[in-house]
């Protein structure tokens, strides 16, 4: 590998980290899980969500992704649907009464059983967020169209491709562990409805901003 391959990799390495510690929908939804499901369990949204960012690479590779971005009809529909999906969170997180967060503490046992339908079910809850997000095919997009040129190998941009996939999740995963550890999960656990009011307000206010920008650019 030469080293403008090299300068490229760090690059576009360094750019898809940053965007990663800027704390977005997907990051709530898996404090949120790791808090309220157990470890094993939660690793389900962060494959879900390192799933959709797999799709979105993948089309942006082969091109399909600057298609999409053209479609205005596609578009809207993703944000309206995506908007949505978060109010949905949303609306589950705030209507939650305190009493359900008393047994977090209890379930210390419980959190290392690992259940099929609840990790399945995370994944699909990570992979809505993911695939929901019409900023995360916009970002990978820019991020591909900037640093990779026609010149670049496919074998070089397949590379890019896994890392950058591989990154969102273990990151995700190092999220989750790092909640798992027992004095930082009790300081999470004791503030946990709190933090599940604020994750309902944060998520609430993206999802109506995302369908009032969609309302906005209505004729």
């Amino acid at each position: 590998m030469d080293i403008n391959l090299i300068s490229i990799f760090v690059s576009v390495a360094a750019a898809h980290f940053l965007a990663l510690l800027s704390p977005g929908p997907d990051f709530v939804l898996v404090v949120k899980s790791a808090l309220k499901g157990n470890q094993k369990n939660a690793i389900g949204v962060a494959l879900g969500i390192a799933t959709a960012n797999a799709v979105y690479i993948t089309l942006c590779l082969i091109g399909v992704g600057a298609i999409l971005s053209t479609s205005i009809g596609l578009m809207v529909t993703l944000k309206v649907i995506g908007g949505l999906f978060l109010m949905y969170i949303a609306y589950h997180a705030l209507k939650a009464p305190k009493n359900a967060y008393a047994n977090f503490s209890t379930n210390t046992k419980a959190s290392t059983e690992f259940s099929l339908s609840c990790f399945c079910k995370e994944f699909v809850t990570g992979f809505l967020s993911g695939i929901l997000n019409p900023k995360n095919l916009l970002f990978y997009l820019s991020l591909f169209t900037v640093a990779l040129t026609p010149e670049v190998s496919i074998s070089f941009k397949v590379l890019l491709g896994v890392w950058m996939t591989l990154v969102v999740f273990f990151w995700d995963v190092a999220i989750i562990y790092m909640l798992s550890k027992k004095t930082i999960r009790q300081k999470f656990i004791r503030a946990a409805f709190y933090i599940d009011k604020v994750t309902g307000v944060v998520l609430g206010a993206i999802g109506f901003n995302i369908l009032k920008s969609v309302w906005s650019k209505q004729p």
